[in-house]
């Protein structure tokens, strides 16, 4: 068949339904479909909508063809593969369900609550707070560009995003929910069971599945992408983008010496593995053992994922314990080298890259003038004003 023609009818039935919905949602104010928001038809920005209503990501790092150093100073380097092909219902039903409280036990926090849009989809916080107040032990990770990782939490126990996210709405320090509560929940909720409908057309029947909250919860998360800014600018060809400062800083990023692109990877920012860096505990906390409990492997001990350094700006603090308060304490640390507050009774295979570079505070300065060229919040989402629940959209850590 004529691919312009499965294209126009794609177009057609696509806007038939949209148009359908957004009928239905107008009607008896009386009936139950009233308060139910219209899902978008349209993808979010960096994606294109194929002829089979799946967004398809675009951006300009498409056009290189490897993933390892290539291009004029190794800058024009290919992404790693994406998750995408998420239909634009999905990915905006996935959007609600992010900001909503109704996915926690007693309706209090959302998974907005540590991923806040407004400070990095991060918190803010040293470390997170669960339900209830409880204190936990790590800082919340960022969620720009999840759609290009391959490991998830601090310790990488996680390999997918539908994996992760059984993590905080099932641990009773976190959402404390149930699998057997949160369908419950939400299939008594009627608009969720609409939107559900409309992200999901091709379903058996009409109930809300655990499968269905993961797939359009990960849609949602995979379309948070950070790929425009300044040092991407300056990437693609557009010198004038960084100023002679920060191009300094990005020379000293990718120097042999302070070899900080060896892990923080362009065009992603990470290596994505595990590093064990010797990073010290707040006051009075043991050591945490980080990946060596989900790899059962004592040589890492006290590891954690690299984390990507996009839109690091406002993710502060710094470390999986938030030890570090502002960009500048943490490249220090770099330079001050292995470990040195590693408890005596402890044997860590601190990184060899952590070898005391002895980096000039004026290096150290152009470093961070560099790191907040990786700002980039071009493609935030639109949080909602109301919510299918009828809960408030409130963040108790903002």
């Amino acid at each position: 068949m004529d691919i312009k023609k499965i294209v126009l009818r794609g177009v057609i039935f696509m806007t038939f339904v949209c148009t359908l919905w957004g009928l239905v949602s107008l009607g008896n104010k009386d009936s139950v479909y009233y308060k139910v928001p219209q899902l978008n038809c349209d993808c979010p920005p960096g994606f294109k909508l194929n002829e089979n209503n799946e967004c398809i990501a675009q951006n300009l790092y498409m056009a290189y063809t490897t993933e390892n150093d290539h291009g004029v100073g190794g800058l024009k380097t290919a992404l790693p593969k994406v998750r995408d092909g998420f239909s634009p219902q999905q990915i905006d039903l996935g959007r609600y369900l992010f900001f909503d409280p109704a996915l926690s036990k007693d309706g209090s926090i959302s998974c907005a609550t540590c991923h806040d849009p407004e400070k990095g989809f991060s918190d803010g916080l040293a470390a997170s707070v669960g339900m209830n107040g409880y204190q936990l032990t790590r800082s919340a990770p960022s969620l720009w560009n999840v759609a290009y990782l391959k490991l998830f939490f601090w310790d990488g126990r996680a390999k997918s995003l539908e994996e992760q996210m059984k993590g905080p709405l099932f641990s009773k320090e976190e959402m404390n929910n149930t699998p057997e509560n949160l369908l419950n929940t939400l299939n008594n909720i009627d608009n969720y069971k609409v939107l559900f409908e409309e992200a999901f057309p091709n379903r058996n029947n009409n109930t809300i599945t655990l499968e269905e909250i993961y797939t359009a919860i990960t849609a949602f998360e995979s379309s948070l992408i950070s790929l425009n800014s300044r040092y991407d600018q300056y990437a693609h060809g557009y010198h004038k983008a960084l100023n002679e400062k920060e191009i300094e800083g990005l020379n000293v990023f990718r120097s042999f010496v302070a070899r900080c692109a060896e892990c923080h990877t362009p065009p992603l920012f990470t290596n994505q593995q595990i590093a064990v860096l010797g990073v010290p505990e707040p006051d009075g906390k043991p050591l945490d053992p980080g990946a060596e409990i989900p790899y059962n492997d004592k040589t890492m001990r006290g590891g954690f994922k690299v984390p990507s350094l996009r839109n690091i700006e406002k993710t502060a603090p710094y470390m999986h314990a938030g030890n570090f308060n502002t960009l500048r304490e943490t490249v220090q640390f770099y330079t001050d080298g292995r470990g040195h507050a590693v408890p005596e009774n402890e044997e860590l295979r601190i990184h060899w890259h952590i070898w005391e570079p002895e980096l000039s505070d004026d290096e150290l300065d152009r470093l961070v003038d560099f790191l907040k060229t990786l700002t980039d919040e071009t493609f935030m989402p639109e949080v909602p004003t109301e919510l299918p629940s009828g809960l408030s959209n409130t963040n108790h850590n903002s």
